[in-house]
């Protein structure tokens, strides 16, 4: 029951959020031994910040929650790639796994070189399809 995709759908939901309310879709939760502590999703324009990336939110949310900067045996599950300033916030935070719906080739982090902590694991195209079209559309909207 508890796959990746079945989480992934819920940071879908979140991403949902972020179109809603006309921030670029892209949504995230982090989850510690089976259980959400965290969900997140993009509040860009509603708080005039640009680091307010999902998984900028979802990171401070997840440290509270466990009283502690480090995220050590947490997944992060985000819908689209991590950008550079996002995926040296994950390499701090110690991650253990990141789970990544659609790639970002031109702003995702994998691209740039850059590498997570070394016990990150990294798993890549967890309905990466559904997870691209929500941005692509958005994108196409506002042309």
């Amino acid at each position: 029951m508890f796959t990746d995709e079945y989480f992934m759908k819920l940071a879908y939901q979140e991403a949902e959020l972020a179109r809603e309310k006309d921030e670029v879709p892209v949504g995230c939760i982090v989850v510690f031994n089976n259980r959400i502590i965290a969900r997140a999703h993009n509040l860009t324009e509603q708080l005039n910040d640009v680091t307010a990336h999902a998984e900028m939110q979802a990171i401070t949310s997840a440290a509270n929650f466990l009283g502690g900067k480090y995220l050590i045996n947490c997944t992060l599950y985000v819908t689209m790639e991590p950008c550079v300033m996002c995926a040296g916030a994950l390499t701090w935070s110690q991650l253990s796994r990141l789970v990544i719906g659609a790639r970002d080739e031109k702003r995702g982090f994998i691209n740039q070189g850059i590498r997570l902590h070394p016990k990150t694991e990294i798993i890549c195209d967890v309905m990466s399809e559904e997870c691209s079209k929500i941005v692509k559309d958005f994108f196409k909207s506002k042309r």
